[in-house]
């Protein structure tokens, strides 16, 4: 992908960091926040953030579930609702709002995932934006990110006003490279989301506490300086 991010600092060579995720995880939500914490605390440093499909639920239909009895069915009634709650708690801490309307949807995340990548292909597109995006509709706003229409509203917020967009999402344009990516995630050992690969030489897994992420940073940038 190409990415696009909103970190930018007098370094010459940004830090390239990768993040497989899904938009319904929460701690994939929860993690970028927090590694924007780290940047946030790091004005020299600056990062190119790109994207990588994972999907929690493949099975998913493709008109989702509803999602009350998804967490259900997944946890148990009981004990979805203290994991729930203490999700809440857990964004909150980070500056995040959850919340589960009533009649939202677990949705199929392919079509978010490959309307992600179509972004990564668009210079002029932040696709870092529209990650964000994303995991605020599901997370904040119980908004379906599997319905083609929201996706397109979405989309249009970013800057792609593509007129067929709505209609591509419908098909199954790129539905192979989108999974091609997932199961090569896979591959590589990836089992859990978020997902981080620092440089192409070191990785983590986890929504690790900023802390980390900022280690991880500091280290890369003393050994561009060590072999500079």
């Amino acid at each position: 992908m190409a990415p696009a991010s909103a970190y930018t600092g007098p370094m010459q060579t940004p830090v390239r960091i990768q993040i497989v995720s899904d938009f319904v995880c929460p701690w994939c939500y929860v993690g970028k926040r927090r590694l924007e914490t780290a940047l946030a605390s790091r004005p020299g440093i600056s990062a190119r953030i790109s994207w990588l499909p994972f999907e929690l639920s493949p099975d998913m239909p493709r008109e989702g579930r509803d999602r009350q009895a998804h967490y259900a069915e997944i946890f148990g009634a009981e004990r979805a609702g203290t994991i729930i709650g203490k999700m809440v708690e857990t964004a909150a801490a980070d500056g995040l709002v959850f919340a589960t309307a009533p009649g939202a949807r677990a949705p199929n995340t392919l079509a978010a995932h490959r309307l992600l990548y179509w972004a990564g292909q668009i210079p002029e597109v932040d696709q870092n934006a529209l990650a964000e995006q994303l995991f605020a509709a599901h997370h904040t706003r119980s908004e379906d990110i599997g319905d083609p229409a929201v996706l397109a509203r979405l989309a249009a917020g970013v800057g792609m006003t593509s007129p067929d967009l709505e209609a591509r999402l419908r098909s199954d344009a790129d539905e192979a490279v989108v999974r091609g990516l997932i199961d090569e995630a896979r591959r590589a050992g990836v089992s859990g989301v978020p997902f981080l690969i620092f440089d192409q030489q070191q990785a983590v897994s986890g929504a690790q506490p900023p802390e980390v992420f900022g280690e991880i940073l500091d280290q890369l940038v003393a050994g561009r300086g060590r072999t500079g």
